[in-house]
């Protein structure tokens, strides 16, 4: 028996049925209608939110990264630049006190002993004698006088023994001021000096003799010293560790 079929429905019909009511028409979608609500009144359609990936929720403005990146760059420039200034503080100030204030030196030979023995090393005040005198007994270092100087020594270490006007002498191992023996208690008891004439100190001037009186190249040799050839006066030893002390 020849069945027909309805192609539009795409269901069977069988013979002798009625007709099946036609489909109602769609709604075009533009009026589409809105589904009550509750207690039958109208209301707006269901928003939907879209979804945000993860990576896009936590993600920050280009913008921002490249002014947080700017402002690193600015901080590591100012660390910097304020590097640089202590840097160039810290030389200035070291420079000024070398200069004008203490400066550190070595004892390059045996002429001090026992009181300074070589390597040893002594820091000098600069500023000492423009503010008092020239003092008997101190430790001073000096320009070398000429003849005394060498490649590499160009500055003595003595003690100063004679002082202007003076009249010094040398006579039996014991040192003489204007006739008189010197008391020298910065000595061992067992050191000699060396014999010398009489000599009138000059004005502005200083004689200077080193500790190791017998083995010292000092005013026996060269004779006075200016006082304006004085570096500064020796105050404290500073090397080595275990002998550290004042002069």
């Amino acid at each position: 028996m020849d069945r027909s079929f309805d192609i539009s429905a795409g269901t069977p019909r069988t013979p002798g049925a009625p007709p099946e009511a036609p489909l109602p028409a769609e709604p075009p979608l533009g009026d589409v209608e809105t589904p009550p609500m509750a207690g039958g009144a109208e209301g707006p359609p269901e928003q939907v939110v879209p979804a945000v990936a993860p990576e896009e929720a936590v993600a920050e403005p280009s913008g921002k990264k490249r002014k947080e990146k700017g402002k690193g760059k600015s901080n590591r420039r100012k660390q910097g630049y304020e590097w640089l200034v202590q840097v160039a503080a810290s030389l200035a100030v070291a420079l000024f006190v070398r200069g004008f204030l203490i400066q550190a030196f070595y004892i390059p030979s045996e002429s001090m002993v026992p009181t300074l023995v070589k390597n040893d090393r002594v820091l000098v005040n600069k500023l000492s004698y423009k503010l008092h005198d020239v003092h008997r007994g101190d430790i001073v270092v000096f320009d070398a006088p000429p003849g005394a100087a060498t490649a590499q020594v160009k500055d003595l270490i003595k003690r100063v023994v004679g002082l202007p006007g003076e009249t010094i002498e040398g006579r039996n191992g014991t040192i003489f001021i204007n006739g008189k023996p010197l008391d020298e208690p910065y000595l061992p008891p067992d050191v000699r000096s060396r014999d010398f004439p009489p000599a009138k100190v000059p004005a502005k001037e200083i004689w200077v003799l080193g500790d190791n009186r017998q083995d010292s190249r000092d005013s026996t040799f060269f004779g006075p010293i200016t006082e304006h050839s004085i570096v500064g006066r020796a105050f404290v030893k500073i090397w080595p560790l275990n002998d550290l002390g004042l002069l």
